[in-house]
């Protein structure tokens, strides 16, 4: 292929202020098995000393059966999620309000989630950014909803914040296989 013929096809960069509007949902593209090693070590790294996190045989003694994923970790990981379609360019993150968990999350279970643009206005104290506020629902491989929260954010506007990255040097792009 001759250089003349190549183009730079830009890849999803996340939304600015100005791309968010009210009702808009973002099925967010990837989800995530959970794995034991994920639950013990998110558990272990906050120092949750709850054996029902960590420990088999205590948790078969209850009536899960088995450990429960730490909640923590179920939050991180959705609002991790959400990034590429909500905070992508986060000016900064100013809350979780409305956490709720009205399922239980095991080891083995595939995370996926959406979020709902519920405001999205002018900030008043930084004319770079705007303030979100969206309702984001993470649910298992059934469908069955485990998280829900209410997350507000500053996001920057378009133009403003961060340098995009750099593209690579003229070596770089001389350099074929």
């Amino acid at each position: 292929m001759s250089e003349q013929s190549e183009r730079l096809i830009p890849g999803w960069d996340g939304r600015y202020f100005e791309d968010f509007t009210e009702g808009d949902v973002y099925r967010h593209p990837l989800g995530r098995t959970i794995t034991t090693t994920d639950n013990a070590w998110l558990t272990l790294l906050t120092q949750n000393t709850a054996p029902l996190h960590f420990d088999a045989y205590y948790a078969s003694q209850t009536s899960w059966g088995r450990p429960l994923v730490d909640s923590t970790l179920t939050l991180a990981l959705v609002t991790g999620q959400s990034v590429t379609d909500v905070s992508q360019h986060v000016f900064a993150n100013l809350g979780w309000d409305e956490v709720r968990l009205p399922a239980p999350v095991f080891e083995g279970d595939t995370i996926y989630s959406q979020s709902t643009v519920l405001m999205a206005r002018p900030s008043e104290s930084h004319p770079d950014a705007g303030i979100v506020r969206v309702r984001t629902l993470g649910y298992n491989e059934h469908g069955t909803v485990v998280i829900s929260f209410i997350r507000t954010l500053m996001v920057f506007r378009r133009g403003h914040g961060p340098a995009p990255m750099p593209a690579p040097n003229d070596a770089a792009v001389a350099v074929r296989s």
